[in-house]
């Protein structure tokens, strides 16, 4: 039998966020590699979990990979449709156990944009699409884990624009503004797994991937990261994981191909 390649790095994202997921969880899905990562946890460790999606379908049966939360495999044979607004309603109810979130910017504090990049709301250099329902997630989700590639420009000290509320300022300001849930559980990166430190809820890196170092981490980071005394060391995904990640989720490599391919 041939060893497969190892895991590249959207693979290995993919990995690092399913075993974000716990069995029984509902789980909110975002598009791209959360789909990803939500499916290979239901088809390995986590088969009881329930996956909503924004665009309304609920617990779909399996299927092909979807293009996107709104494709049609998201409502195949699914016990229930809902409209968006009472999919994002489920957050609020307390229905949503982890929610999965990407962003153009990221803060120390976990706070989200995905309005602008440069200049003011007014006059930017590159408009994005918007909250669409980021704000719902993060405000109203029990918990949620952003997702992203991290770079400096990614991961700026400042925001270009607030979309989404982490931790706001850091502290008890996320309390203080009335936000219910627990705020940002960590960040998957292509470096690895960040989490937020419990007093000041700044960003501090929790565990790495292989050949990744916190000299790396920091490189790819526009601000200061917390570094603890003892950084994890992430696994590569096992060969019978990384079999079910490119044979049974996503095997026309949609989300896992890299390079990934020119559309």
């Amino acid at each position: 039998m041939n060893t497969p390649a190892p895991a590249n790095p959207f693979e290995q994202l993919a990995y690092n966020i399913a075993l974000q997921i716990q069995d029984g969880m509902i789980v909110y899905v975002g598009t791209g590699l959360p789909m990803v990562g939500a499916m290979l946890a239901k088809k390995t460790h986590a088969p009881h979990i329930t996956l909503v999606y924004e665009s309304g379908g609920q617990d779909p049966w399996e299927g092909p990979m979807p293009w996107s939360v709104g494709g049609a495999a998201t409502f195949r044979r699914a016990p229930m449709s809902m409209e968006m607004a009472h999919s994002f309603a489920m957050a609020a109810n307390g229905f949503v156990d982890i929610a999965f979130q990407g962003a153009a910017q990221i803060d120390m504090y976990g706070n989200l944009n995905t309005h602008f990049i440069g200049g003011d709301f007014h006059n930017f250099k590159s408009r994005l699409t918007g909250s669409g329902g980021g704000n719902d997630l993060s405000s109203l989700s029990e918990t949620f884990v952003l997702v992203g590639l991290q770079d400096p420009s990614k991961f700026p000290v400042k925001l270009d624009f607030l979309t989404s509320p982490g931790f706001l300022n850091g502290g008890n300001s996320r309390m203080e503004a009335g936000l219910l849930g627990k705020g940002p559980q960590s960040v998957v990166t292509q470096i690895g797994v960040m989490d937020f430190e419990p007093e000041s809820k700044r960003m501090r890196i929790k565990g790495l991937n292989p050949y990744c170092t916190v000299e790396i981490a920091q490189a790819c980071t526009g601000f200061e990261l917390i570094v603890p005394e003892k950084v994890e060391e992430i696994p590569a995904p096992p060969e019978d994981i990384l079999m079910v990640l490119r044979k049974e989720v996503d095997p026309h490599k949609i989300f896992i191909e890299f390079p990934p391919r020119v559309k």
